[in-house]
């Protein structure tokens, strides 16, 4: 018997034709990702299987396959010979297993197998009777509870048969890449991360863009929206992060332009703060020619705080460090701003120049969840 991950796949398998772009894609998601354990990817009927992990090394594998959007589930199992006897024999170590994890003298349990391989002599129905008579026969403080069980022993007889007890969920959605890509606003607070999170879930590859006020805003801030990134490319892969220098941009607007209208950023919860009223958000769909995706839009704070923490950035975003939304905020800022009126204060600006000079000092900082490296500076 041999320890070893199957991992299931959720939507892919509604996508008809490109089905097999969108199985490549996962397949090589699940590849990167298992490098740092050294294990083998395979591809198999419906499944994808993941061998030669050490044993020291399983939950970490199992953590880092559930986090691949795309992946439905992880399980870690034993994967065997198609014979009978070594099946049965099988179940009931698993059985025995599960039984002491669960620190209990006696426990109930069922049997749950499904036959992929129609070759194989036996249906499902008779495999799981024949193997849950054999587990109570040979592991004591066992009684079978086909409607409640305690836990249930699985066997999946594909290219080979596999064993397991245990089901990890995994992060579900679509395989990063597959929808496309997208530039994410990463302020440094609480919703951002979110954002980025539900969109890579939908299958868009991720880039970040930051905009950094030093020295109104410390390197402190600046570190913080690093660790956010690190943190979210634990689900999305690689992201690079434009640190976009924005001091002279804002001291600009603030100089020449009504303060009620500084706080003119794209918002994600609507109605949450100024800038996320349906006016603010029209005038600031004017002046883009590509789509703005706003995944929170429908979310309260509560909803969005709830998947923040799900997704270890909770913490992080709410650090006490100033950023870019937080500095010259005015103290009656504009809800219903009218288009014309916005655009007028554009034109005070020389934008063509503050953004050129924004862009020449652009660094690039490439995260993974444990490294950063600057490639452009």
């Amino acid at each position: 018997m041999t320890p070893m991950l199957l991992i299931r796949y959720g939507e892919i398998h509604l996508k008809g034709q490109n089905r097999p772009y969108f199985e490549r894609t996962l397949l090589h998601a699940i590849i990167a990702s298992a490098k740092k354990f050294g294990g083998v990817v395979e591809k198999g009927q419906g499944r994808y299987y993941l061998r030669e992990v050490a044993a020291e090394d399983m939950p970490q594998a199992i953590d880092a396959m559930a986090k691949i959007f795309g992946i439905y589930s992880v399980s870690p199992a034993m994967e065997l010979s198609k014979d009978l006897d070594a099946i049965y024999a099988a179940a009931a170590e698993a059985a025995r297993r599960k039984l002491a994890a669960l620190g209990k003298p006696a426990a109930t349990f069922k049997v749950d197998s499904k036959r992929s391989d129609k070759r194989f002599p036996m249906n499902s129905m008779t495999l799981s009777a024949e193997a849950g008579g054999y587990i109570l026969e040979h592991v004591p403080g066992l009684s079978v509870d086909v409607h409640h069980p305690d836990f249930t022993v699985y066997i999946e007889v594909r290219e080979s048969a596999f064993i397991y007890t245990d089901t990890v969920m995994g992060s579900g959605g679509m395989p990063v890449g597959t929808s496309g890509k997208g530039m994410l606003l990463l302020s440094g607070g609480i919703d951002s991360p979110v954002a980025g999170y539900m969109m890579a879930k939908r299958g868009v590859a991720i880039e970040a863009v930051h905009y950094h006020s030093f020295p109104y805003t410390s390197e402190r801030a600046k570190q913080k929206v690093i660790e956010l990134a690190q943190k979210l490319s634990a689900y999305t892969g690689p992201i690079r992060i434009h640190m976009v220098h924005f001091t002279d941009i804002q001291m600009s607007i603030y100089a020449k332009c009504p303060e009620e209208q500084l706080t003119l950023i794209t918002g994600e919860s609507l109605g949450q703060v100024a800038s996320q009223t349906l006016q603010s958000l029209d005038v600031t769909n004017s002046v883009v020619d590509r789509p703005v995706f706003r995944p929170l839009i429908g979310m309260d704070k509560i909803e969005i705080t709830e998947i923040a923490q799900k997704i270890d950035t909770f913490e992080t975003s709410i650090l006490p460090y100033e950023d870019c939304c937080t500095v010259f905020v005015p103290k009656h800022p504009v809800t219903h701003p009218k288009r014309e009126k916005i655009l007028r204060s554009v034109k005070l600006l020389d934008a063509d120049a503050l953004i050129a000079d924004a862009l020449a000092k652009t660094e690039v900082i490439t995260v993974t969840p444990t490294s950063q490296e600057i490639v452009k500076a």
